[in-house]
């Protein structure tokens, strides 16, 4: 048995609830998860207030509607499976440890900021910092995979750690700036500064982009652990053929400004 949570009244301005979480609803009744605390702009509200609430006593949570002035959904996520079936607002899986958050529609700004572990998919596109550290910390994504079908905009990747973030279509500007480790797979166009600032990791892209001069070519090769990433991505739905499994990568040393041990692969064929 779920927990199905449907949107009956939109709220007016954003709604921060990061209560909708599978280990604050474990053991509730539905009564219980009715009067869990949201905050609704800078006043207390209760879930009740704008969902229809219907089951109990589960980890597996679906929710209904449009979503997208819902923000902090997922926060602090340690276990069970989160479904949306619309859009989502911001801080979709802030601080994830674990468990699954899949959404059937776009996710606004800030997917996944600083989680450690878990996965979060999302069908259609996402916005600006995905997986990004918060403004003033050094560290973003430190572990797990958010994998985004549709498009992305700036700053996917800013700061990561660990961890994999994976783009069906393009991204915008800066991908994998200030980036640490971990790697970034971006399967459309790539904007334009991608890994400014970057120490360690990978920027991966199968379309011709622009290196910033701060970058060195190193090399053409096949990169075995890029072939992993694949045949896993191939099994999620991801456009991965054959050519880019097997085919040679442009590697770019960078950022030369940094440790100079980040790299962008550029798929040659």
């Amino acid at each position: 048995m779920r927990v199905t949570l449907t949107l009956h009244t939109r709220p007016e301005v954003p709604l921060e609830a990061g209560c909708i979480v599978p280990q604050r609803f474990a053991g509730l009744s539905e009564k219980g998860i009715e009067n869990l605390d949201v905050m609704h702009g800078n006043r207390k509200a209760k879930i009740g207030d704008f969902f229809r609430v219907s089951g109990a006593g589960s980890e597996e949570i679906h929710l209904e509607g449009d979503l997208s002035s819902i923000k902090l959904i997922g926060m602090n996520m340690s276990a069970g499976r989160i479904e949306v079936d619309g859009n989502v607002g911001m801080h979709l899986g802030a601080g994830m440890n674990g468990g699954e958050i899949v959404v059937n529609g776009d996710a606004s700004d800030w997917v996944g900021p600083e989680m450690n572990g878990g996965r979060i998919t999302v069908r259609g596109d996402a916005g600006h910092m995905v997986g990004c550290a918060h403004r003033g910390q050094a560290a973003g994504m430190n572990g797990g995979e958010i994998l985004v079908h549709g498009r992305v905009r700036n700053e996917a990747g800013g700061g990561m750690r660990r961890g994999l973030i994976a783009v069906g279509a393009g991204a915008g500007d800066f991908t994998g700036v200030n980036m640490l480790a971990g790697t970034v797979i971006v399967f459309g166009e790539l904007g334009i500064r991608a890994g400014a600032g970057m120490k360690r990791g990978s920027v991966v892209a199968f379309h011709q982009a622009d290196v910033l001069p701060t970058f060195e070519y190193v090399c053409t090769y096949h990169p075995l652990f890029l072939r992993l990433y694949l045949l896993h991505l191939r099994e999620l739905g991801f456009p991965v053929e054959d050519a880019h499994v097997g085919g040679k990568y442009r590697r770019w040393s960078g950022d030369g400004i940094e440790l100079n041990r980040g790299e962008i692969l550029l798929f040659e064929g």
